[in-house]
């Protein structure tokens, strides 16, 4: 793609990115195709090639407006249409970079600025947001049903295992996860205790820093992503800890990109990067492992979710599936597999029609088969898929979990 840059930035380094994330595309429209929101909108503009050619117009000096803000904002950061772009064109950092510039020119209304300021200020803080999920579940009989369906019951065996090992990894405990299924890391602790692996649960490093990078809040991001690695990196230096694992896919292809996010700060390029490379989904770990101390004797039918951020930003497919059908689990075939269930972060908060029509759609798709229960491997999308169904969803590590 031709570009001409106005000057006000093709000096900055961001500008300098984007001019070479848009070359690299050939509007061939593939991505298209593989779409969400434009296969529920028809709009072009809603479409990846549509958002690319709002972000090149804006960088060559263009006007922009509320409307060019609004198709970016409507994009669920998915990322399928990376995975189907045969030009392998880095369409999430662009966008990112859009949005950032857009908000600068174009100021939102007060009702929304608020919005994104309260998700800024509660998501990422385990000990706030875990004040306000207290405070909706002992008012829930009192809640409208669509309310109380956003406030889960905890369940499950939250007991971390106390084995000691000999191989220890570091463990992201994560902000709204704690909150909302503190079994998750829970049966993770109790799974790897089994396969001769200790979690390391301090130091507690806890938001990965994705809420305020994706809500325009770059520098509180990378406070956060500053501090995780401070305190991972005395283990990680000394090789105390070979990994650090992650439950949550959203976080991990976060965590995956401290390296590009910090890659022009002095002090964290490296570490960062390093960080990076250490960083590994729960399901890299266990797919190496040998499975017959689980002691797996439930047999049911499963139709699993795979998370965007799983197969398409961090591309690992099929490595859940294959650990469950080991385990002795049946699959479902799930149809338009590879698209978004509408969570996205807080999207399903920012954009509650577009997220609400994807989540039935999934939905639709996920019970065709009539399984068992449903399972994800990441805390939104089964949050967001537990509020619409009456089949169980669960993270897949629980369906390992014999306690």
């Amino acid at each position: 793609m031709q570009t001409k840059i106005s000057p006000e930035y093709n000096q900055s380094l961001s500008g300098q990115r984007a001019e070479e994330i848009l070359r690299s595309c050939v509007h061939c429209g593939f991505c298209t195709a593989t779409c969400p929101t434009y296969q529920l909108l028809g709009d072009e503009l809603d479409s990846p090639r549509g958002r690319i050619y709002l972000i090149k117009q804006l960088l060559e000096g263009n006007e922009v407006s509320q409307k060019t803000q609004q198709h970016l904002d409507r994009c669920l950061v998915c990322r399928s249409c990376e995975t189907t772009c045969p030009s392998g064109v880095d369409y999430s950092h662009l966008l990112e970079i859009g949005r950032h510039l857009v908000d600068q020119k174009v100021r939102r209304p007060l009702a929304v600025r608020l919005i994104r300021q309260l998700l800024r200020s509660l998501l990422p803080y385990p000990k706030r947001f875990s004040a306000a999920m207290a405070l909706g579940r002992l008012f829930k009989p009192l809640l409208p049903k669509k309310l109380k369906q956003t406030i889960p019951d905890i369940t499950g065996n939250t007991e971390w295992s106390k084995r000691s090992q000999k191989r220890k990894m570091l463990i992201l405990n994560g902000c709204v996860q704690p909150s909302l299924s503190p079994s998750i890391n829970a049966a993770t602790s109790r799974v790897l205790g089994k396969l001769g692996i200790e979690l390391i649960n301090k130091p507690l490093a806890q938001c990965c820093g994705a809420v305020n990078q994706h809500l325009d809040d770059e520098d509180t991001a990378s406070v956060f992503i500053k501090q995780n690695i401070d305190q991972w990196w005395p283990l990680i230096e000394s090789a105390e800890a070979e990994a650090i694992v992650i439950t949550a896919s959203g976080c991990g292809a976060m965590v995956k990109d401290y390296g590009y996010i910090l890659r022009h700060d002095a002090e964290y390029a490296d570490k960062a990067r390093v960080i990076s490379q250490h960083c590994k989904d729960l399901s890299e770990i266990i797919a190496t492992e040998d499975l017959s101390p689980l002691q797996i004797t439930a047999r049911q039918t499963i139709s699993f979710h795979s998370p965007c951020t799983l197969q398409h930003a961090q591309k690992i497919n099929g490595v859940v599936e294959g650990i469950l059908s080991r385990a002795g689990f049946t699959l479902n075939t799930i149809s338009d597999g590879h698209l978004c269930c509408g969570s996205a972060g807080t999207y399903s908060i920012l954009q509650p029609a577009i997220s609400q029509q994807l989540k039935a759609n999934k939905i639709k798709s996920l019970q065709e088969n009539k399984p068992d229960l449903i399972a994800t491997a990441n805390i939104g999308c089964l949050h967001h898929l537990s509020s619409g169904t009456q089949t169980a969803v669960k993270h897949w590590i629980e369906l390992l979990d014999t306690n």
